[in-house]
């Protein structure tokens, strides 16, 4: 009998079927997987290095040759690309198009975080109480407002 094998999802994949793969593997829900590689990215900062080398190493499922590393590092590249221009396209078409207020909300949160962080670097120190332990929580309060403005007035 062959064991199971640890493989990126092709049916359950948001970006490379890393979480998906995991998921499947470890018997686990893989969107608690995609939370935890979040978390990795945000606070140690260390999530998306290791995503990006699990979607290298990881084969596909339901591919049946093996392809050399310089192989897979060629196909792991091209499905990064295709993906971010899908990404970027869903989010355009999307967000912008159904849901204006939204897009605006989180935009405007965006920038004003972004000014707030440049400000404090460059010294003003009326900007000198800001911190990142602060801010993260506002920001993730306003994407929170975001989505339920969006619920509230009938969006999907």
């Amino acid at each position: 009998m062959v064991g199971k094998q640890l493989k990126r999802s092709t049916s359950d994949s948001m970006l490379g079927g890393v979480c998906g793969g995991l998921g499947l593997y470890f018997g686990a829900d893989s969107n608690l997987i995609r939370l935890l590689f979040v978390i990795l990215a945000v606070v140690p900062g260390f999530g998306v290095p290791v995503y990006l080398i699990l979607w290298l190493i990881l084969p596909e499922e339901g591919r049946s040759d093996d392809p050399s590393i310089g192989e897979r590092v060629r196909i792991v590249t091209d499905e990064i690309v295709e993906r971010t221009k899908q990404v970027g396209e869903d989010v355009r078409s999307g967000s912008i198009t159904s849901h204006p207020q939204s897009t605006i909300l989180i935009g405007l949160a965006l920038v004003l975080i972004g000014l707030a962080f440049l400000f404090r670097n460059l010294g003003f120190p009326w900007m000198q109480w800001i911190e990142f332990g602060t801010l993260w929580p506002a920001l993730i309060i306003l994407v929170g407002i975001a989505f339920l403005w969006r619920w509230i007035h009938g969006g999907d």
